[in-house]
């Protein structure tokens, strides 16, 4: 079962998506939370696979809740919100957040992103995934210190393995679509993600992915 923590400040919205994701067999809502404070309490407290996060919410906001949920490794987050601004989308990416979709999603792509993240992968509203895109080009979704998603420095501590991994994950492979690429079991792929995402100080594979088109991997 995948265990979800859904964090609204809206009652009829939590509602609504508990109903969506309760009609499937392999998902589980483990706790609601009306506010960025309430759901960093009950993700720490529960543990819960995947946190639906709103981003305006009072309190702590869903951006900043998301930042302390990743950091301490609580939870992969997927960012549900209503806005599609380039500060929202890039803020949520920025703290963590393992995929974004907008609150308009159908349930069946709700369902699918919520299993992807759960399951170690990514997932983009497609009305954003072109600006996220485009933002990795040019440098727009960069770090706030200025610089590399990860020092030059780090990047070389990559096994040649990893590094292909990394060039996998800027390419926007799934853990699948690395372990076809690099003829292994997904299982492997996923040790060897995990590990590059760990080396690199990256809370997630978009973060990754930034840092090898940095590094001119693809």
């Amino acid at each position: 079962m995948i265990r979800v923590l859904i964090a609204d400040d809206h009652a009829a919205v939590r509602a609504g998506l508990r109903l969506m994701l309760s009609s499937a067999p392999d998902v589980e809502v483990v706790a609601e939370a009306a506010d960025g404070d309430a759901a960093i309490t009950n993700a720490r407290a529960l543990r819960p696979d995947v946190v639906l996060m709103d981003v305006r919410m009072p309190t702590t906001d869903g951006i900043a809740a998301t930042r302390t949920v990743v950091s301490e490794g609580l939870a992969e987050v997927l960012v549900l919100t209503t806005f599609d601004l380039d500060e929202v989308v890039f803020g949520a990416l920025r703290a963590g957040a393992a995929g974004f979709l907008l609150k308009t999603a159908e349930a069946a792509d709700l369902l699918e992103a919520v299993r992807r993240v759960a399951s170690g992968e990514g997932a983009l509203a497609p009305q954003v995934t072109r600006r996220v895109l485009a933002a990795a080009v040019a440098g727009a979704c960069a770090a706030p210190s200025g610089g590399r998603h990860a020092p030059v420095g780090v990047a070389e501590t990559l096994t040649p393995r990893e590094r292909e991994v990394l060039r996998c994950l800027g390419e926007g492979l799934t853990n699948a679509g690395i372990a076809d690429a690099l003829v292994v079991t997904e299982a492997t792929a996923k040790t060897h993600v995990s590990r590059v995402l760990a080396k690199l100080g990256a809370t997630s594979r978009v973060q990754a992915a930034l840092t090898a088109r940095d590094l001119g991997l693809v």
